[in-house]
C-alpha cells in the first residue's frame, strides 16, 4: 500500500499530531520515512518589489528548522522507525510535490490547523488545500483544532 510516506514537518501542534498518523501508518504498512522542512525564501521588501537578501537570517533560519527536523526523525527513530530528512528552500507545496515526485512518494502527511475566523483562513491560505491540488500522490491531513 504506502510503501514511501513524505512527512511535512514544522513541528507545530498540528505536525506533531501528523508525526504520530505517520508513525502509525509506517508501522502498520511497513513503509519508509522521509520528513521534509520547507524554509521560505526570505526577502525583507523594501519598496515597489526590491528585496534584501540577509544570508545570516537564511542561514539561522535554516539551523532552526534542522534542529525541528532532527527532533521528529529522534522521535521516530525512537519508536524503531528509520527516518531520513532535509531541509528544502522555497515555495513549500512547489518544493514537498517536487520531493515526493523525486522519492516517488505514496503518500504525503501534513498538518493542518482549523482556524477560527475567516480571515485568519484567507490571510494565511491553506497549504494542505493546495497541496491536495498539486500533489502526485495521495495526501492525508493531520487535522487538529
Amino acid at each position: 500500500m504506502y510503501k514511501r510516506i513524505l512527512l511535512a514537518y514544522d513541528g507545530s501542534e498540528s505536525g506533531q499530531k501528523a508525526l504520530l498518523d505517520c508513525q502509525d501508518l509506517a508501522q502498520w504498512s511497513h513503509s519508509e520515512l522521509m520528513l521534509v522542512a520547507v524554509m521560505p525564501l526570505n526577502m525583507d521588501v523594501m519598496g515597489m518589489g526590491v528585496g534584501v537578501y540577509d544570508p545570516q537570517l537564511m542561514e539561522r533560519e535554516k539551523l532552526a528548522l534542522q534542529a525541528v527536523l532532527d527532533e521528529g526523525m529522534r522521535r521516530l527513530r525512537a519508536a524503531g522507525h528509520a527516518a531520513s530528512g532535509e531541509v528544502l528552500a522555497g515555495e513549500t507545496v512547489d518544493e514537498i510535490t517536487k520531493y515526493a515526485r523525486k522519492i516517488s512518494a505514496d503518500l504525503i502527511v501534513v498538518g493542518h490547523r482549523h482556524l477560527d475566523s475567516w480571515a485568519a483562513r484567507w490571510w494565511r491560505g491553506s497549504i494542505s488545500k493546495a497541496l491536495i491540488e498539486h500533489a502526485p500522490c495521495s495526501v492525508l491531513v493531520a487535522i487538529t483544532q
